[in-house]
């Protein structure tokens, strides 16, 4: 197939809410896929690494992509459904398709470190099998091993495989392939939130982010300013974003993330275990980012890329 989502522009990485008993909180769960349509995001995430997909069970997997499909009226879900287990991951993604999916996010296989034949094999393995245009995900910081550019080119010939999420912290890697795929119907998204500027002036498309869940429209107006050619201005928000960026990374992701979704009263900070609560240190420097953020609209609310403050 043709990729019939247009993977351009903002999608968040959503969290995924738990009760004082950690079950998940659906209802929390789908104010905030309401409340990120409704900020202008193009599409949305659940259960990757920010969902902490790697806590819940296959069903609560599912549960959360359903939940966040009918909560929303007209942007993509594309759910995460990867693992180091290419069975399993197909599993999880032939039910995330049954759910509605409009799109799969697959995290590279992790622990086991392929060579470079074998993500070939797992991901061709899936695309083939499911007619959902399909994302491959690069981080090795978490999986420990990194897809190679020639690799990634490979597998963008695949017409069911219709992007990229690069979080190498590589620009050269990824603009290489961003380079090489741009004759092919295929997305380069950025996923980490300091390098999205920087990804999108190399070829990049997007971002699959963590700060679009506390700041979607600022995070919406600089990829959009970048995408429109506008550097000035996309600079300037990127600038004014810089700290959270930073601060949303101090310890594991998604911990930080859910401490300010807690502290903008989006939704509870609890995670499961082995992930705890952020430091006490570390939470007063993210309320004083968020302060700062809420007190100087600056570049989103005047769009001339001038810092007002």
């Amino acid at each position: 197939m043709t990729s019939d989502i247009d993977f351009t522009g903002v999608f968040p990485a959503m969290c995924t809410p738990f009760t004082d008993d950690e079950r998940i909180d659906f209802e929390t769960l789908q104010a905030d896929a309401q409340r990120l349509e409704a900020a202008g995001v193009d599409g949305l995430v659940p259960v990757g690494s920010t969902g902490e997909s790697a806590t819940l069970t296959h069903d609560e997997h599912v549960d959360v992509v359903e939940a966040v499909i009918d909560a929303v009226d007209d942007v993509p879900v594309i759910a995460g459904s990867g693992s180091n287990n290419t069975r399993e991951a197909l599993e999880l993604s032939e039910r995330s398709a049954e759910a509605g999916a409009d799109g799969l996010l697959l995290i590279s296989p992790y622990y086991n470190k392929p060579e470079q034949r074998g993500f070939i094999e797992h991901y061709r393995t899936i695309a083939d099998a499911i007619d959902l245009p399909q994302i491959v995900y690069n981080v090795p910081s978490r999986t420990g091993q990194n897809i190679e550019p020639d690799t990634a080119v490979e597998l963008a010939s695949h017409e069911n495989i219709a992007g990229y999420k690069a979080a190498s912290g590589d620009l050269g890697q990824i603009g290489e392939i961003a380079e090489r795929t741009v004759d092919e119907d295929f997305a380069v998204l950025s996923g980490d939130d300091a390098l999205t500027l920087p990804v999108i002036s190399v070829g990049g498309t997007g971002t699959i982010s963590v700060a679009a869940n506390i700041e979607p429209e600022r995070t919406c107006a600089m990829v959009g300013a970048a995408l429109d050619g506008d550097y000035d201005r996309a600079r300037a928000i990127h600038h004014e974003l810089g700290p959270l960026f930073r601060e949303l990374f101090v310890e594991t992701n998604p911990i930080p993330v859910k401490e300010a979704m807690e502290i903008r009263g989006y939704g509870p900070a609890r995670m499961r275990s082995p992930l705890t609560r952020l430091s006490e240190e570390h939470r007063a420097d993210l309320e004083a980012i968020l302060a700062d953020l809420e007190a100087e609209p600056t570049a989103v609310a005047d769009g001339s890329g001038e810092d007002d403050r």
